[in-house]
């Protein structure tokens, strides 16, 4: 684990493009984990940006400027600012859509990475990037998993939403429905249902419980509604099991939530986007993280956008930055599943 002066784990918080809610609910949700004593948040940005915000929203904060995360003063008054210098707020305008601050933000994801990659910090919080401004600035990349994923040098990667009281990774993600069933093949469930087990480990849990929803209605109800339960799920759940992963399944989707949110499951595998976002906007909508499965770093991140029309009015709900923090402070720790 990384240490820095605190001697406490060390987790990197990329200030997200600065025209939008990135640097607010930032310095909010930095100033509420440090009252809690477990981690050294450090803020990856412009520590001009961070003192405007940090003298709007938590004037009772010292802004500290550093060039290492080692360099990180401990305090519970002490916003410590991996400082990139690389946005002056006199040079954008608050909730517009720039080249410059999309450029900004995605220098403070690849600084974060490469710390990461080195061992010089513990994980990555990501506060909110605007894809387009990101774009518009050279970078042609789909967001942050994207950009990671480059600078991870890995091929696939899988999105979990997480949550106090529910887990949910997906399968597919940011595909129509019909090209999303096409996908729906034993080789395909098996990695992501590894991939879902080897992150409840990492949380904790011993020995994940783990359900593998069905994609048709009632599991395809014995071939009467669809087959793919029966040619694609079923043979995966035996590789699965074979391998000594508690793997249940098919399990009827509009069962197997009400299970997982009351504790019966540790995680659940959704065969396709709204499958799995559904239920975790219902019971999760403040509190779920995004979460990046796949990269060999820890990445969480709100599950929000820039919000470029409430953006520095003092109206952002940092309630998802705390969650994104504490969920990748028990993946660096493994106390997700106490």
């Amino acid at each position: 684990m990384t240490t820095s002066k605190s001697s406490l784990p060390v987790l990197l918080v990329t200030l997200g493009d600065p025209a939008g809610v990135g640097p607010e609910v930032t310095v909010r949700g930095v100033a509420e984990e440090l009252s809690k004593g477990r981690v050294t948040p450090v803020v990856v940005g412009d520590a001009r940006i961070v003192r405007r915000a940090a003298d709007r929203w938590t004037p009772e904060l010292t802004v500290n400027a550093i060039e290492s995360p080692r360099d990180a003063d401990a305090g519970s008054n002490i916003i410590n600012v991996l400082d990139l210098a690389n946005c002056d707020p006199e040079d954008f305008e608050f909730g517009e859509i720039a080249a410059y601050t999309g450029n900004a933000a995605y220098e403070y994801v690849v600084r974060a990475a490469e710390l990461c990659l080195s061992g010089d910090a513990d994980g990555i919080v990501t506060a909110p990037l605007n894809k387009k401004a990101m774009v518009m600035a050279g970078h042609e990349f789909d967001g942050h998993t994207g950009l990671l994923a480059h600078l991870c040098n890995v091929n696939t990667q899988y999105m979990i939403l997480g949550s106090p009281k529910l887990r949910v990774i997906h399968l597919t993600t940011h595909l129509s429905l019909v090209d999303a069933l096409k996908r729906v093949e034993t080789d395909r469930i098996v990695k992501c249902t590894r991939a879902a087990n080897e992150h409840a480990k990492q949380l904790g849990f011993a020995n994940p419980r783990i359900a593998v929803c069905g994609v048709n209605p009632h599991s395809g109800d014995g071939g009467l509604f669809g087959v793919e339960e029966a040619e694609e799920i079923a043979p995966a759940i035996e590789i699965l099991r074979a391998e000594g992963i508690d793997a249940d399944g098919p399990v009827s989707p509009d069962s197997a939530y009400r299970v997982a949110y009351e504790g019966g499951y540790d995680i659940v595998v959704a065969m396709y986007h709204d499958q799995g976002h559904i239920p975790m906007k219902l019971v999760g909508f403040e509190t779920g993280v995004n979460v990046t499965v796949g990269l060999p770093i820890i990445r969480t991140s709100v599950d929000h956008g820039t919000a470029f029309d409430i953006a520095w009015e003092g109206k952002a709900d940092h309630t998802n930055m705390v969650a994104a923090i504490e969920y990748a402070y028990k993946l660096a720790t493994g106390t997700g599943g106490e």
